[in-house]
């Protein structure tokens, strides 16, 4: 890679992952992005979204299973006129 840095967009497509996921990451602490000093943007090192990969596809990502209070049915009712 050329960039030094890379936006949230495009740390987002390197890693794979959707841009909320990284700010999610980011508010929770688990993954801390910079601050442009201007924009006041996230900015992620391209070090440290290729360490992180190597991470994940080394085995070294988490899985976890949702809990049955977190996921909830929806129920359709179908109405005939």
């Amino acid at each position: 890679m050329n960039k030094n840095y890379l936006t949230i967009k495009e740390a987002a497509d390197f890693l794979g992952v959707a841009a909320l996921t990284l700010r999610n990451w980011d508010k929770s602490g688990k993954f801390s992005a910079g601050r442009h000093p201007i924009s006041n943007y996230r900015i992620y090192k391209t070090e440290q979204l290729e360490a992180l990969l190597k991470e994940i596809n080394a085995g070294g990502g988490q899985c976890v299973k949702p809990s049955k209070s977190s996921i909830k049915k929806l129920k359709v009712k179908l109405i005939e006129d």
